[in-house]
Order: C-alpha cells, then sequence, then structure tokens
C-alpha cells in the first residue's frame, strides 16, 4: 500500500456538521465535520454506489446514504449502524495545518472500484471451540448478522448457515425489481469467501426439520442429521402465500421467492405472452415494471383495492401510479378479485375468472399476495406461535422462555420503539437490519432493535418510504403524485409516523433519522410549511440537544 498525504481543502470551507466531496488524484473523498474534528472516508455507499454526500450526516457521527438508508460510521467507516450495505467504507487519516485539510490515503482506495473496505482475512485456527453459531435460514437476516459478529466485533465461534436455498445470500431486492435468473450476479459474497474471510460455513439445500431448545440442537431433513449450537439464530424468511382458489396451483401460476422462481417466471413470460399479475403491492408491482419492458402482448393487474399500494400509501399516490403505469400499457383492475383459473384440455391459453364476472386470458399469472412466516419446522416442534405463524420476540429480538434463541426478519413479530407496538415487517432490509442487531447482541454489545423501517421500490421513479406505526389517519401531500414528483407525510394521532417521496431525495433518509431520535415535527408544523431538510442533527449545537 503507498499512501501519500495531500491537502483537498481550505479548513474554512467545511463548516461544523457539513459534508463534502473532495478530489483525491483520480478518485473522491469524503469530508465530514464534527464539532472541530474532521473525517474522512471513502465517497460512495458500498450498497449501489449513491453519493454520500447527498445524505444525511447526524452528530452522533452517522452518514445516510440519500438512496436506501444505509448507515455509516464517519468516524471509523464501520457498518455496524445499519443495512443493507454489506461492507464498510474505508477510513483515511485527517490532519489540519495551515488552514488546510490534508488527507493521508492509499490514492486506490478513493476510487469507485474500491469505495468498500474488504473484510480482514480471519487467521487460520483463530476459531474458538464449542457449538458456535447457527443460523436457520440463508437470506438478508442470516448475511448481515454474521457479518456483524465476525467483522465488526471480532467474533471468533463458529457459524453455520443452514439455508433451503442452493446458493449464497443474494440481493433478493433485484429479484422483483430485475427478474435476474443467474444467482452469481446477485450473491453478496461466494461460499468460499464466506469461510476464508468470515468464517461462515454455509450449507445449501438444507432444510430443518424441527429445534430442540432444551438440548440446544436442530434436526436436519426428517431426522436424518443432528446440530448443536450455543447460540440460535432464526431467519426462516417467509413462504409466498397462494390464494386458496380453483387452479391456484396450475403449472402456470408462479410465485416469487428464490432464483429458480426468477428462471420459472422469465421463461413464461417471453416476447407476445399474455400476464395477469394478482395483486397490486410491492412485489406484484415491482415484476410488473421489469416485465413492462418486454413485448409482451399484454398485461393485467389484479388488486383488491381501488389503487396500487393504496393501503400503504394511500389513494392520491396509489391514483398517480396508477395513471403512469397505464400510460406505459398495463390495465388494471381494482376493487376486485380472482374466483377461478382455469385451463381446459388441449386449450393454449390459461382463462382467468374475476369476482366481476370478467374473463382474461393468460399465458402466465403471477400471485403477488404476500407471504406467511416459514415456521412449519417451529410448529412440528411443539412451539406456541402468534396467529399469523410468527414468533414473538423482544427487544432485544430474543425468543421468551428459550435460552440463546433468536428470531429475525419474516417470522419476527417485535416490540417497535418507542411505542413498543408489536408489529412483523415483510421485508429485505428490515431482515437485515435485524440480523444486524443481533450480530452485536451475541458479539457481546447487546443491541435492542431500533431500526425504522425503510422501503424502496423502482415505480418509473424511485419511490422512497420509511416509517413507524400502522396506519394513517391522514395523509399531507406536497408535489404532483401524477408526475411521480412529490413529498407525502403520513399522520396518525396528529403526530408525522412515516414519509414517502418521488425525486426528493435525501428527504425519506433525513425523516428516518429525525423519527430514530423523536425529532420529527409535529403534523400541525409540517403543514405549516417546515422543510425538514433544515432540521439541524449534524452540527456540535445539536449533539447536545441530541443528549
Amino acid at each position: 500500500m503507498s499512501t501519500k498525504t495531500i491537502a483537498v481543502l481550505d479548513q474554512s470551507d467545511l463548516e461544523d456538521g457539513q459534508m463534502k466531496e473532495v478530489p483525491f488524484e483520480s478518485g473522491k473523498v469524503l469530508l465530514s465535520r464534527l464539532g472541530d474534528k474532521v473525517h474522512a472516508t471513502s465517497a460512495t455507499c458500498t450498497h449501489y454506489g449513491a453519493p454520500l454526500v447527498k445524505g444525511v450526516l447526524t452528530a452522533d457521527g452517522r452518514v445516510v446514504c440519500p438512496w436506501h438508508g444505509a448507515c455509516f460510521n464517519v468516524c471509523t467507516g464501520d457498518i455496524g449502524l445499519t443495512a443493507p450495505a454489506p461492507s464498510a467504507l474505508h477510513s483515511f487519516q485527517t490532519h489540519i495545518a495551515d488552514g488546510k485539510i490534508y488527507v493521508t490515503a492509499d490514492p486506490a482506495n478513493t476510487t469507485k472500484e474500491k469505495f468498500s473496505r474488504p473484510p480482514k482475512l480471519l487467521a487460520s485456527g483463530t476459531e474458538v471451540g464449542g457449538a458456535g453459531v447457527v443460523i436457520v435460514g440463508g437470506g438478508s437476516g442470516a448475511f448481515h448478522a454474521f457479518t456483524s459478529p465476525s467483522y465488526q466485533h471480532g467474533f471468533k465461534a463458529p457459524i453455520i448457515i443452514l439455508s433451503q436455498e442452493a446458493n449464497a445470500p443474494i440481493d433478493r431486492t433485484k429479484l422483483s425489481k430485475a427478474l435476474i435468473t443467474d444467482a452469481s450476479k446477485l450473491e453478496w459474497r461466494t461460499p468460499a469467501d464466506l469461510k476464508i474471510k468470515y468464517g461462515v460455513t454455509l450449507r445449501v439445500n438444507t432444510t430443518v426439520t424441527s429445534v430442540d431448545t432444551a438440548n440446544k440442537s436442530v434436526t436436519l431433513d426428517d431426522g436424518k442429521e443432528t446440530i448443536s449450537y450455543d447460540t440460535l439464530i432464526l431467519a426462516s424468511g417467509g413462504v409466498p402465500r397462494r390464494l386458496p382458489i380453483e387452479g391456484g396451483e396450475l403449472e402456470n401460476v408462479y410465485t416469487l421467492r428464490n432464483v429458480q422462481d426468477t428462471q420459472k417466471i422469465d421463461a413464461a413470460c417471453q416476447e407476445g405472452k399474455h400476464v395477469v399479475a394478482i395483486g397490486s403491492s410491492f412485489i406484484s408491482m415491482e415484476l410488473v415494471v421489469a416485465l413492462s419492458k418486454r413485448k409482451l402482448a399484454s398485461i393485467h393487474v389484479i388488486g383488491m383495492e381501488q389503487y396500487p399500494f393504496e393501503n400503504v400509501l394511500g389513494k392520491d399516490i396509489g391514483a398517480g401510479l396508477k395513471q403512469f403505469h397505464e400510460s406505459q400499457g398495463i390495465v388494471f383492475h381494482g376493487s376486485t378479485s380472482v374466483k377461478a383459473i382455469r385451463k381446459e384440455s388441449g386449450e393454449a391459453v390459461t382463462k382467468v375468472e374475476l369476482a366481476t364476472g370478467e374473463i382474461l386470458s393468460a399465458d402466465a399469472i403471477i400471485m403477488g399476495v404476500g407471504v406467511r412466516p416459514a415456521t412449519d419446522y417451529l410448529k412440528a416442534s411443539g412451539w406456541e406461535l402468534e396467529r399469523d405463524g410468527s414468533v414473538k420476540v423482544d427487544e432485544l429480538l430474543r425468543v421468551p422462555g428459550r435460552a440463546d434463541v433468536y428470531a429475525i426478519g419474516d417470522i419476527a413479530t417485535y416490540p417497535q420503539l418507542p411505542s413498543g407496538t408489536y408489529r412483523r415487517v415483510e421485508h429485505w432490509n428490515v431482515a437485515g437490519n435485524m440480523g444486524r442487531a443481533v450480530g452485536k447482541t451475541i458479539a457481546g454489545s447487546p443491541q435492542p432493535f431500533v431500526k425504522v423501517p425503510v422501503f424502496w421500490s423502482a415505480q418509473g421513479q424511485q419511490l422512497r418510504y420509511c416509517g413507524i406505526g400502522q396506519g394513517f389517519d391522514d395523509v399531507f401531500i406536497q408535489g404532483n403524485p401524477g408526475e411521480l414528483k412529490l413529498l407525502a407525510y403520513y399522520i396518525q394521532g396528529g403526530q408525522v409516523t412515516a414519509v414517502a417521496s418521488m425525486q426528493n431525495d435525501p428527504v425519506v433518509s433525513k425523516a428516518s433519522e429525525l423519527l430514530r431520535l423523536g425529532l420529527m415535527p409535529s403534523a400541525e408544523l409540517i403543514k405549516a410549511g417546515q422543510n425538514i431538510l433544515n432540521i439541524d442533527i449534524s452540527s456540535a449545537a445539536a449533539n447536545v440537544l441530541l443528549k
């Protein structure tokens, strides 16, 4: 490594609570000033490459990505704060002399090709004895759980992932958003990297059939093998729901969960085909967007609500999104349901009968109607589950009454702070953040799950959303949903509990931090014109307030 020390900026040009992106030879460095201290890191988010200078800086040392809410420690570059970033930033030394800010760095680590800090290789023989950590599930929660203890906290106990999937943990969001069919293009890390760099043993195509918490063991494949654990993380995710209707199990009726599902959908939805999507929320509508770029004969969307996303975003934004998608040739059938799916012997296409009596022709039918918790193995083990099949956990995501057992992701019903209201959130990023929190806890730094859920979806423009609580009784919208440029504040009991945006970054990232810190203005102030981007949460004065 060859480092250089370069004067990158006049000291007077960087104010307290401010970030600036500055050149460093052929690369770039992000400067962040907190009080009298200046910190330097790589300038680009390690998730999808967003410029962090356009994000949000907080006085407690966080920089939040403007696109998807990934968060880093500006003092160290670490990723222990929040998903979905898979890697840390480089952190560079700084000093001030003669009114100039100097940065000392390897120029190679300031380029976009090397904006992430690779994990330290685990030396052979560093693992300690014992059964270690067993993780059931190979998704987002699992990935962020093991990166947190093994990399961030020097956790040395053995880690085993038992995954039903055929590949290492993937960026699952790209299945619905881009219909990528090659697992190698989606894996966060290869199985070899997991073993060498993180000390993780990955077992794919592996099914856990029961859990014995009294003897601290899990059983695989109907009793053929038993694995012991010291700590157990249940991250088994969700099982796509199928409507209990006639024809719901036909071969050309698809759900989406893994790479094999995208391969089937991709093959069935080629040029000239008729496609029907059942469901009008995230998974279904993201697939519709991806498929709308193909030369299909038709795409019909069936939703129980009048407008797509209505339950989450409200009627006005749903109507604006519907207007856009209709301009792309999508046909909507709102406020209805599917009565039956039929395909007679010898017929080329399937008939989808709606409750209204209308009949649609379809070569391929996609059911995007949510998931149920993948907890059949727990039910078989005699566990008492919630009514929806989920596992109730405490603020540390521990399963009460079962020592050293945690549940995260789609299967976990957790107390959302600060209200303590129990919720279950089906989202890849929430699972990742839960994994991070549990990783810290089992590594000796107990971490209550306090992250504000952040979602995103490509819907003509990037839709971003963050929020706590369930439901809303009022929505205050700035902008025009029909033009896909808006800010929406969701209000419950006079308080803003969620924010959505399109073409208004980094408002949602700022809102997620204001909700986390308890500093979100009242609905009355928002309606009176207060701009949350103008609220100071990054200067020394703000730090006093945060404490």
